[in-house]
C-alpha cells in the first residue's frame, strides 16, 4: 500500500476501507482480504508497537487470521472467525493453482506460490509465500511448506509426502536425481512417510531408475544443507545434523545419529542406534548400536549414551559391552580370525539369549555379504 496516513485517516473514518489498496492493484485484494490486512497489521501492533514486525511473525498472524481450522484458542476475533469458516481454503490472488489441482479442506496457499495440474493438497496444508509444488505430487494433510519450499518435478513417476511434514526454507524435495545413469523419460519415485522435519536447504531426490524409490520413514529430523540422493532408503526416528550429505542407494536404519559434515559412501548400511562422529566419511558399513569418527570413520565403541536414551537396560547394555569386547578387543587378535570370534558370542550360552546382542551379530554378518562393503575399520585398543 502506498497511501500515508493523511491519505488513510479519512478513508478509515467513512469506512471506505476498500479505497486503501493501492489504485494501481485495481482489483488484486477484496474488501474482505483488507478487511485480514488490517486485523494483521493490528496483531503486529498489539504484540509490539515500537518495532517493526519481521516477515515470520507477519506471516503468522497472517495464517491464523485466515485459516479455516482456526483454532479455538487463537486472538482471531469472531467476526474473523466466521469468515474463515465460510471461506475454508485461503489461496492468495497472486498464486498461481492449476485448476486441474486437487485441493483438501482449510488449506492456504500464500502469495506467489505455484500448484501443479496433478498435484494433490491433504487438508489443512500451509504453503508459505513463494514455495512451489510440481508433477505427479501428493501431499498428505497438515504439510507445510515453508518459503521457497519446491516438492516434486515435471518427470515421470510420483513423489508422496505422507502427513504433518515440515519442508523447509528453500529445501528442494522430489526432483531428478543427479546419476548419469538415469534416462530420461524413466519413471523415478519419492516415497516419505509421516511427521518428518526437512530443514532449511535441504534436497531429496528421487530415484534413478523406475526398479527403485528413494524412501524416507517417519520421524526423522533432516536439518539444514543435507543431501540425501537418489535410491537411499532411510528408516524411522533419525536425525541428522547439518551438513550430513548421503550418495546413492545407503542404506539408514532407526534411531541413528549423524553429526554435522559427516560424508557416507555409496551403498554403505547404517544401522540401528548407531551414532556418526562429525567430520566422518564413511565408506563401509556401521554395524548397530556402534560409534564411527574419523576421516575415514573408524568404530571406536558402542554408543552407550543413544542406547541409554533409547530405553535399554542395564542388562542389554552389559551384554552388549561384552559381545563387543570379545568380537573387537580380543586379549591375542592372532589366535582366532573374525568369524571365529563372532561364532564364539554366538554359541555363548548368556550372551546367545539376548536379542540386542543377536541382532548386532546379525549385522556383522549381513556386512560381509557379497554386495556389501564390509564394516568400518576397528582398532583392537578401543573401549566401549
Amino acid at each position: 500500500m502506498s497511501l500515508n496516513l493523511e491519505q488513510a485517516r479519512p478513508l478509515l473514518e467513512k469506512h471506505a476501507i476498500h479505497e486503501l489498496v493501492d489504485p494501481r492493484l485495481s482489483n488484486c485484494y477484496s474488501e474482505p482480504e483488507v478487511h485480514n490486512m488490517l486485523q494483521c497489521a493490528s496483531s503486529c501492533l498489539q504484540r509490539d508497537p515500537h518495532s517493526r514486525p519481521r516477515m515470520s511473525q507477519l506471516y503468522s498472524f497472517w495464517f491464523v487470521i485466515v485459516e479455516a481450522d482456526a483454532d479455538a484458542d487463537s486472538d482471531c476475533s469472531s467476526e474473523i472467525k466466521a469468515t474463515a469458516d465460510a471461506n475454508p481454503n485461503f489461496i492468495h490472488p497472486s498464486a498461481d493453482v492449476h485448476p486441474n489441482a486437487i485441493i483438501g479442506h482449510g488449506v492456504s496457499v500464500g502469495p506467489f506460490c505455484t500448484i501443479g495440474s496433478s498435484v494433490k493438497l491433504g487438508n489443512g496444508c500451509r504453503l508459505y509465500p513463494g514455495s512451489h509444488v510440481f508433477g505427479n505430487t501428493e501431499i498428505g494433510d497438515h504439510c507445510l511448506l515453508m518459503p521457497g519450499a519446491v516438492v516434486g518435478d515435471h518427470l515421470p513417476g510420483r513423489t508422496v509426502l505422507g502427513c504433518n511434514n515440515v519442508i523447509g526454507h528453500h529445501a528442494v524435495v522430489g526432483v531428478k536425481c543427479q546419476d548419469l545413469k538415469y534416462k530420461p523419460g524413466d519413471e523415478c519415485f519419492l516415497h516419505i512417510g509421516d511427521n518428518n522435519e526437512i530443514r532449511e536447504h535441504t534436497s531429496i531426490h528421487r530415484s534413478s531408475k523406475s526398479s527403485d524409490k528413494t524412501v524416507i520413514g517417519d520421524k526423522n529430523l533432516i536439518m539444514g544443507s543435507c543431501h540425501i540422493a537418489h535410491d537411499c532408503n532411510i528408516g524411522n526416528n533419525n536425525i541428522f545434523a547439518n551438513n550430513t550429505l548421503l550418495a546413492g542407494h545407503v542404506v539408514v536404519e532407526d534411531y541413528t545419529h549423524t553429526a554435522g559434515a559427516i560424508v557416507v559412501h555409496q551403498f554403505c548400511h547404517i544401522g540401528s542406534f548407531s551414532f556418526v562422529g562429525g567430520g566422518s566419511v564413511v565408506s563401509q558399513d556401521v554395524p548397530k548400536y556402534t560409534m564411527v569418527v574419523g576421516e575415514r570413520a573408524e568404530l571406536r565403541g558402542l554408543n552407550l549414551e543413544g542406547l541409554r536414551r533409547n530405553g535399554f537396560t542395564a542388562t542389554e547394555i552389559k551384554s552388549l559391552r561384552t559381545a563387543y569386547r570379545k568380537i573387537f578387543m580380543p586379549v591375542d587378535s592372532n589366535s582366532t580370525s573374525f568369524e571365529e570370534r563372532i561364532t564364539k558370542v554366538e554359541e555363548d550360552k548368556e550372551l546367545g539369549k539376548i536379542t540386542a546382542v543377536c541382532s548386532m551379530i546379525q549385522s556383522l554378518r549381513d556386512s560381509f555379504a557379497q554386495n556389501r562393503r564390509g564394516i568400518c575399520k576397528f582398532r583392537y585398543f578401543s573401549g566401549s
